[in-house]
């Protein structure tokens, strides 16, 4: 487990920039933190580690966005709303578990019995409006090589 400090959106970026670039194919990354605390802004820079750019927006109404990549995708969900199994499994998030995609899943905590162990979670605590503490455990890629 490592923790980080962010000031401001663009080191949240940069810090996801870091991540995106150890993910690989079959990864699935699970958020826990409220309103406005970042999520979507790592993701961003997630996406940028990974080839993919940084057009990244909320899926808070569509549930799922696809970032579609020739090596890798980002696919980023939003569990907000989703309360039992059945509801999981009309987002079809199953389907896209692939060793050719990466899961962003903000609001993990509603998922969380489906999770496999060894999911990468990111925690966020909101310090105050632009300061984050940011807390990636995972696996040795996480370990303290983002500095």
């Amino acid at each position: 487990m490592t923790e980080y400090i962010t000031h401001s959106p663009e080191e949240t970026i940069a810090l996801g920039e870091r991540i995106g670039s150890r993910l690989r194919g079959g990864d699935i990354i699970a958020y826990a933190g409220g309103l406005g605390c970042g999520k979507t802004t790592i993701t961003r820079g997630i996406s940028k580690g990974l080839g993919l750019g940084d057009e990244v927006s909320s899926p808070t109404f569509a549930l799922v966005n696809e970032y579609r990549g020739k090596a890798l995708s980002l696919i980023h969900f939003d569990m907000y709303r989703i309360l039992s199994p059945e509801d999981l499994e009309t987002t079809g998030f199953f389907d896209y578990m692939a060793d050719d995609a990466v899961l962003a899943i903000e609001w993990s905590e509603n998922i969380s019995d489906e999770l496999p162990e060894n999911a990468i979670t990111i925690s966020f605590e909101r310090i105050d409006d632009n300061t984050r503490k940011i807390t990636v455990n995972g696996d040795e890629r996480f370990d303290d090589t983002l500095n």
